[in-house]
């Protein structure tokens, strides 16, 4: 969780103008991927499935 709010905490800071567009599509992708994995956990935590 902590490497899911440094990331949101390192884009919503950074001047998005000044980043090529490979490195914000990839730290994006990064996001996405944390985010997945933070929902997994919160699903098997709390006996949610998928239908």
């Amino acid at each position: 969780m902590g490497e899911l709010a440094a990331a949101i905490d390192h884009l919503a800071v950074e001047d998005v103008a000044d980043v090529p567009w490979a490195q914000l599509t990839e730290q994006l992708v990064d996001l996405h991927w944390q985010m997945a994995r933070l929902q997994a956990q919160i699903a098997r935590r709390t006996g949610v499935r998928l239908l």
